[in-house]
């Protein structure tokens, strides 16, 4: 039995948790969930549709595991965005074999709008065309997905708009990752963990595939690829640009020269050293580790890096790897996309703040990302940031979105909706400030690595 009236707070559901006594006993409970939308055909708005943990590839396509889809009926239509969104509404679990386990009645879509924004915090004195035109469209993400990019390199779906969100949201230029080690991962135990060994060059030739989809998508959507510093001091919403990026090396499979290789067939000009598979560089934080942080053959990649012109990102490494890149790089670090953390739980992607230090010590980034695990608005989203420069300095800290990779969703999945940050962020810091944050210490990093 369906029970009537909204509790004040509302029962916040991981996916998880499906199938387990906890989600069935909220049967009826008013509860919280984010996923992605997909619809039996292509639609911008619906009351009805299948929510997900992770993207379709497609239209219509919905996992056939009953504890990987919960069956929407919304309250009126909801507007269906090209990332994750966040919902509300009762849960009912079902005994018919036919259908779904899981549905979610009277939903209603839960977020942040630029109204409420401006009601809930001292931003009405804000002028408008600053929530407008952030940064005078010269925001730069250090760590991307979008597009699709990463199904399409499996053959699934085609790719989702990139450019025009940005030009929206006035994002000059994009870091648009391959994830080298996709075809060996997994998500188990509540994260991406390696299932198995790949062969000798079955990741190479994987990655081959994966930046020739990501060069496609910049020639269809018209997006410059950005290969030299003045590349990118030239760059501008108004013709968004795309870095190349990689996360993970794992496709050099120890061999340097394919490094090389990438540079200059596929502009390669941002290198994330590990992902979620420990490799031939050094450790990560979501597995033990067995490199004592940075290997020989890491430290060789980080020169090299440094002697072309390539971004070294430390993201997902551990805490030894990075002091060991910081000793050996000669040029300022990036961790793209994590946020702070006083006490880190087992397998975290957080870091702490001496963590952090050791790449501020290079002169380095941290890019902060908008995971609804930790932000559920766009305010928590810029205490998130603040924290950060608390402890690194506003010359330290930048915006990673991590956008279609982010399994517990994202608070801001669109590159349109960054006026909300802006305007968030704007309620503590001046406009010049602001404007490093979301782009102007990467720009300085990217100008002294490809210098």
């Amino acid at each position: 039995m369906m029970r009537a009236g909204r509790p004040a707070v509302l029962m916040k559901l991981d996916w998880n948790e499906l199938g387990t006594p906890r989600a069935d006993r909220a049967d009826g409970e008013w509860v919280e969930i984010s996923g992605f939308a997909t619809t039996l055909l292509p639609a911008t708005k619906s009351a009805y549709f299948h929510l997900t943990a992770e993207p379709g590839c497609c239209p219509g396509c919905v996992p056939a595991n009953p504890l990987a889809v919960i069956e929407v009926f919304a309250k009126r239509p909801i507007d269906l965005p090209l990332g994750s969104l966040r919902l509300r509404g009762r849960l009912a679990v079902c005994d018919d074999e036919l259908g779904w386990r899981y549905q979610l009645k009277g939903a209603e879509r839960k977020g942040w709008t630029r109204r409420r924004l401006l009601r809930a915090t001292p931003l009405i004195a804000l002028p408008m065309p600053a929530l407008a035109q952030p940064m005078d469209g010269l925001a730069v993400d250090m760590h991307s997905h979008a597009g699709n990019v990463i199904d399409a390199s499996f053959g699934r779906g085609s790719f989702s708009p990139v450019a025009e969100p940005m030009r929206q949201g006035s994002v000059s230029a994009i870091c648009l990752a391959i994830v080298a080690d996709a075809l060996i991962i997994q998500r188990m135990d509540g994260r991406l963990r390696p299932i198995r060994s790949p062969a000798f060059g079955e990741v190479y030739r994987y990655s081959q595939v994966a930046f020739a989809k990501l060069h496609a998508l910049a020639g269809e959507q018209r997006m410059p690829l950005l290969r030299t510093a003045a590349d990118l001091r030239g760059a501008h919403s108004s013709v968004p640009s795309i870095i190349v990026a990689s996360e993970g090396a794992d496709f050099l499979e120890g061999k340097i020269e394919r490094l090389a290789e990438a540079y200059q067939r596929w502009a390669l000009r941002h290198l994330q050293l590990t992902h979620f598979t420990p490799n031939a560089l050094g450790d990560i934080q979501t597995e033990p580790a067995v490199n004592g942080g940075l290997t020989a053959f890491g430290a060789e990649v980080v020169r090299q890096c440094n002697q072309m012109g390539i971004v070294v990102d430390v993201a997902h490494g551990t805490y030894e790897l990075v002091k060991k890149v910081a000793a050996a790089t000669r040029k300022p670090l990036v961790l793209s996309h994590t946020s702070l953390t006083e006490q880190p739980r087992a397998w975290t992607r957080l870091i702490t703040p001496d963590h952090a230090k050791a790449v501020a010590s290079t002169g380095g980034v941290i890019g902060i990302w908008p995971n609804l695990e930790f932000f559920s608005n766009y305010k928590a989203f810029a205490d998130g940031f603040a924290r950060m420069v608390d402890v690194v300095g506003i010359d330290h800290v930048g915006l990673g979105t991590d956008q279609l990779g982010i399994f517990a969703g994202s608070t801001m999945p669109s590159y349109a909706n960054l006026s909300q940050l802006v305007a968030a962020l704007g309620a503590r810091y001046t406009p010049e400030e602001t404007a490093k944050l979301l782009g102007g210490n990467y720009r300085r990093v990217f100008e002294a690595s490809l210098s």
